[in-house]
């Protein structure tokens, strides 16, 4: 059966490898050779969040997967792939990745403007903000002051796709920190334990919250 996947596209609509000029919505690409996991075929992702990592721009595609499908953990890889639809969804990628940096924010004293900026999305902020970013998180005393001081400098960059793929793994980090101090002097295994089991409850909720708003752009 077919499966319903994401991938990111260029600005353009173009691919990265293969055909020069994109294929219109509902109809599909096809793939002649061998389909291997990260090689080989035209690759998707179960979740938006993991095909972040892959994407080659900000247009976000909802596609149907046939014919020959390889599953892998976070990428599929098929012989067949149609896009159900698309948009450019830079300000939705851009939202996103404010509020991942608002997420641990609290655990730095970040600069009032960097403040204003992951709060209101304001672009006569952006540049002032990244620049403040990167001066304070260069004297802030703590591990997780300064994963949320990164997160807020990725947020606030021209890099879109990027921060938002760093922006969620930097609220992951700062969650499985937080779990694994917690636990004080308790052993290596039960805080390793401790910070595998918070950072990947914290990925969860961040891919639950970007497909929501994925979808909720696309209407």
């Amino acid at each position: 059966d077919p499966v319903k996947a994401w991938h990111f596209l260029r600005a353009d609509g173009r691919l990265t490898h293969g055909l020069c000029e994109p294929l219109p919505d509902g109809e599909p690409l096809r793939h002649a050779g061998p389909v291997v996991l990260g090689e080989w075929g035209l690759h998707a992702s179960i979740d938006p969040i993991d095909a972040l990592a892959y994407a080659s721009g900000p247009v976000v595609c909802r596609v149907e997967c046939g014919g020959k499908v390889v599953m892998g953990r976070s990428e599929l890889a098929c012989s067949e792939r149609t896009i159900l639809w698309r948009y450019d969804a830079t300000d939705v990628l851009r939202h996103f990745a404010r509020l991942c940096a608002l997420d641990v924010l609290y655990m730095w004293d970040a600069p009032e403007v960097v403040r204003r900026y992951l709060r209101t999305g304001d672009e006569s902020f952006r540049d002032a903000a990244c620049v403040d970013a990167r001066a304070a998180v260069m004297h802030a005393g703590s591990a997780d002051s300064i994963i949320a001081g990164h997160a807020a400098m990725a947020a606030a960059s021209d890099e879109t796709v990027n921060a938002a793929c760093l922006c969620a793994r930097y609220s992951a980090r700062v969650a499985g920190l937080t779990a694994s101090d917690a636990l004080g002097a308790a052993g290596i295994a039960e805080r390793n334990a401790a910070w595998d089991a918070a950072g990947d409850a914290a990925s969860e909720r961040q891919s639950r919250r970007l497909t929501l708003m994925l979808r909720e752009g696309w209407r």
